[in-house]
């Protein structure tokens, strides 16, 4: 960001790093007085109309500026900006929410804000199968021109932002911690691919770490950014709900996956739809429910399987099954039948999962 722009930006930060000072009370403040140099100027008396005592002493003495002058730092790099409301670039579907953050820490493409998104979520302990999915629908809607914004969770966020990324339309992480802290750690190779080819966002400040009460709030802003929400794979009580239910109140789409009845992480999905989203079994269903043209189509070649393998994998189809059930349905022993679900599993096309059990993934 230019020093111009930093500059510019010093009000901002000095009012919005105050401490005890909530979005809601911030933005009244904004209504009230147009603009944060005049937040500042007005009287004590006056501040007290919307703010405590001790609020409206660290207004009228000119905020936070210890704080602000380290995020000036922050912002010293290039690829570092701040967006506050009211910018053109600030993204126009966020600010028709309900709770709109005032002010959001970007790394990276800045002009991926407002183009068109889709929020794919899912289970931190996703599956082979969810994990395969989510990367291949991120891709395909990327190539479509869809941005994918996602949460940079383990699991299924991970892959989403990995097949937007591999697409032609990018990815946003929205974080629940300060944009100088990466969580979780594992990620952080894909966090420095997503600073360089997609962006990170947050609404939180420099240095804040990784809080529970972060996380549901960030949820609002990956749906707020986006045309709707895709949930790929969730448990009854997982976080991913909450992305949908806000979706829904915010009046976007919401998609859902469906898998097999016996798996746990497929009943989040299920009950999703039993309430009304749209179950989806490939990107174009969401493009076509968007309005939007169809995905370029991209067949993915099958890996070469001797013929027993092959027949164990037709024999196997798409539902969870234990050693005893593949023994019982393709007449051969368990252990050449473990050989080979060892040798498909190498190729990548089978996962084994607790209990003993076997799924195909593609």
């Amino acid at each position: 960001m230019p020093p111009a722009d930093r500059n510019e930006y010093d009000a901002w930060l000095r009012l919005t790093l105050v401490p005890g000072l909530g979005n809601a009370t911030l933005r009244k403040l904004l209504l009230e007085f147009g603009s944060p140099d005049h937040v500042f100027a007005a009287h004590l008396a006056e501040l007290r109309r919307f703010v405590a005592a001790d609020i409206a002493a660290q207004l009228v003495a000119g905020g936070n500026a210890e704080g602000a002058q380290q995020a000036l730092v922050w912002l010293a790099d290039s690829a570092n900006h701040v967006v506050a409301l009211g910018d053109a670039d600030y993204p126009q579907l966020l600010l028709q929410t309900t709770d709109p953050p005032p002010l959001l820490y970007v790394k990276g493409r800045r002009e991926l804000l407002n183009r068109v998104a889709l929020a794919i979520v899912g289970s931190r302990n996703a599956t082979a199968q969810g994990v395969a999915n989510a990367e291949d629908f991120a891709r395909a809607l990327s190539d479509a021109g869809i941005t994918i914004v996602s949460g940079l969770a383990l699991g299924i966020d991970a892959a989403a932002h990995r097949g937007g990324l591999a697409g032609a339309a990018g990815s946003i992480a929205v974080v629940g911690t300060g944009l100088d802290v990466v969580y979780p750690a594992r990620n952080r190779t894909l966090a420095h691919q997503l600073a360089e080819r997609g962006a990170l966002v947050s609404e939180f400040a420099l240095g804040t770490p990784a809080l529970g009460a972060n996380f549901p709030r960030r949820n609002r802003v990956i749906s707020g950014m986006s045309r709707g929400c895709l949930v790929v794979e969730a448990a009854l009580q997982s976080g991913s709900l909450i992305t949908a239910r806000f979706a829904n109140e915010q009046g976007r789409e919401v998609f859902a996956l469906p898998g097999s009845i016996h798996s746990p992480l497929a009943k989040g999905c299920h009950a999703l739809i039993k309430q009304g989203a749209k179950l989806v079994d490939c990107a174009n269903d969401i493009l076509e429910e968007l309005n939007l043209a169809p995905a370029p189509s991209a067949a993915r070649a099958m890996p070469a399987l001797d013929p027993a393998a092959a027949q164990l994998l037709d024999l196997l189809g798409y539902a969870p099954r234990d050693l005893d059930a593949l023994c019982a349905r393709s007449g051969m022993g368990a252990d050449a039948i473990s050989v080979l679900l060892l040798e498909l599993e190498l190729q990548g096309l089978v996962e084994t999962l607790p209990g003993g059990q076997y799924q195909r993934v593609r």
